[in-house]
């Protein structure tokens, strides 16, 4: 008797493949989860989303409405990008979160900082683009930017290790969507954070094949 067939484009861990991501270019957060997935090697297929498009079916596979949402094949929606990283993880062997208590926390503490920066910076971009010009509220815009501002000088401080990490994949994803909707303008000031960067790029090819320009 022949063995049963595994199943389509099975990965090592059991899980069937590919898996499809919901997803849009520019976000730092779905970014994130295609870099994770490129370390792990871990097949995506990318399906795009429009979260202004009431309906695209976003709405019913995330409640909330937001990418990145990956979907599995039985059926089950993951979301948002550090559920989906840790997830990949999983499938990928868990090379990405360490599991040493200090290192682990000391990397979603990393996670955590990067994805609010880049909260931070996207909700710049989401009031300049939503109110009509003379109605943005500047208090916020600054409010923000603040957020930024302070994150940044905390990682120029103490830049993190060049281990990588959920935590270092979250940080590049931000960084590159400062480069993108701010020009860049978060170097200056920062030249040992631009440093890990360019060691990030330099370990990871895949930064470069998602820089959207």
């Amino acid at each position: 008797m022949r063995p049963p067939k595994s199943p389509r484009n099975a990965h090592p861990s059991g899980a069937a493949m590919p898996l499809r991501l919901r997803h849009s270019p520019a976000s730092p957060f779905v970014r994130k989860c295609r870099l994770a997935a490129a370390v792990l090697g871990i097949p995506l297929e990318l399906e795009p989303c429009d979260t202004t498009d009431p309906t695209d079916s976003i709405s019913t596979q995330n409640p909330l409405g937001k990418i990145p949402a990956l979907l599995l094949e039985d059926g089950e929606v993951l979301f948002d990008s550090p559920v989906i990283v840790a997830y990949l993880d999983h499938l990928g062997g868990n090379k990405l979160i360490p599991a040493e208590p200090k290192a682990r926390f000391a990397a979603l503490k990393l996670e955590a900082l990067a994805d609010g920066m880049a909260d931070a910076a996207l909700l710049q971009i989401y009031e300049h683009r939503y109110r009509p010009e003379g109605m943005q509220v500047q208090s916020w815009l600054d409010k923000q930017a603040a957020k930024v501002s302070r994150a940044l000088e905390s990682l120029e401080a103490n830049p993190p290790s060049e281990a990588l990490t959920n935590g270092a994949i979250a940080l590049a994803s931000a960084l590159g969507y400062l480069d993108l909707r701010f020009k860049g303008e978060w170097r200056s000031g920062h030249p040992k954070l631009v440093a890990w960067l360019e060691a990030f790029k330099a370990k990871v090819p895949a930064f470069a094949e998602t820089t959207v320009v």
